[in-house]
């Protein structure tokens, strides 16, 4: 229940949903702000200077926490004996991840001009807040209209009909965040 609720956020009175979202949002920033841009070999600096993009770690945690979900998703909607219980919020913070997942590109952007790489995190990035903000519009407002096939994936038999029409409101916002860099917004 614990994670089916993302840490108990699912149980606010008013828009679990939106508390859900914003979990998504912060773990996006997070991993955008935190993660560690140097080399994945740091210790073998002569086999191979490889450096790890934030994409890599971006995508492992929303497949991770979409797998989890599903799992948590499943178990809560049995333990409650409902097909889709509000409380259950893991689905809104797997599909704000998705939503956000490609908006930030990769650290290599970061990397022109930085110095002193090398002693660790780059507390200094700053991540475009107008992004997080459009990619949590555009998911909630995916998220409520459910537009095609998000509704049908409602139907799916339990965490999968949980968490997939999440997944569609966030491909959604993805492209729409995609069209909003393209235009240059």
């Amino acid at each position: 229940m614990a994670i089916a609720t993302a840490l108990g956020l699912g149980y606010f009175p008013k828009a679990p949903g939106t508390f859900g979202s914003l979990a998504g949002i912060l773990l996006s920033w997070i991993l955008l702000k935190l993660w560690p841009h140097t080399s994945l070999w740091e210790a073998v600096p002569r086999l191979v200077n490889l450096p790890i993009p934030y994409i890599v770690p971006a995508i492992a945690a929303t497949l991770s926490i979409g797998l989890v979900g599903l799992w948590a998703a499943s178990r809560a909607s049995d333990c409650l004996a409902a097909k889709d219980p509000q409380i259950v919020v893991v689905d809104e913070v797997s599909g704000q991840l998705l939503a956000t997942l490609f908006t930030f590109g990769s650290t290599e952007r970061y990397l022109d001009g930085m110095t002193n790489f090398r002693d660790g995190f780059w507390w200094r990035g700053d991540p475009n807040w107008k992004y997080l903000v459009a990619g949590f519009i555009l998911f909630r407002v995916f998220d409520i209209w459910k537009p095609f096939p998000a509704r049908r994936a409602e139907l799916l038999p339990g965490g999968l009909g949980i968490m997939a029409d999440d997944w569609v409101a966030g491909a959604y916002a993805a492209l729409g965040l995609w069209l909003i860099r393209a235009l240059r917004f």
